[in-house]
C-alpha cells in the first residue's frame, strides 16, 4: 500500500486536530449527528485569507452554535498554508 503525500498526510492532521477539539469541547457519548454538527468547513478561492473571512467564519459559529471551524483557501500551492482553524470563544 502507497503511503499519502505529505500534503494528504497534513490535511488529515488538520482534520483529525480539528475532531480532537471538538471531542474535547464535547466529550464522548453523543450520537454522531452531534459531532458532525459541531464542525463547521468554510471553502474558500481567495488570493489571501482576509479578515472578512475569518468575521465570516466567526458569524457562521455564532448563528449555529458550533464550537469550531475549518477555514480553507484551495487558492494555494501547498493546502495545508491555506488552512486556518477558527474556534468561538
Amino acid at each position: 500500500m502507497k503511503e499519502p503525500d505529505k500534503k494528504t498526510d497534513q490535511l488529515a492532521h488538520e482534520v483529525i486536530g480539528a475532531a480532537i477539539e471538538v471531542h474535547r469541547i464535547l466529550g464522548p457519548g453523543f450520537l454522531e449527528s452531534v459531532y458532525e454538527e459541531a464542525l463547521i468547513v468554510e471553502l474558500k478561492t481567495v488570493e489571501n485569507l482576509a479578515p472578512i473571512h475569518v468575521a465570516q467564519t466567526l458569524s457562521y459559529l455564532k448563528a449555529t452554535g458550533y464550537a469550531l471551524a475549518l477555514l480553507i483557501n484551495f487558492n494555494v500551492p501547498v493546502l495545508e498554508d491555506g488552512i486556518k482553524r477558527v474556534v468561538l470563544t
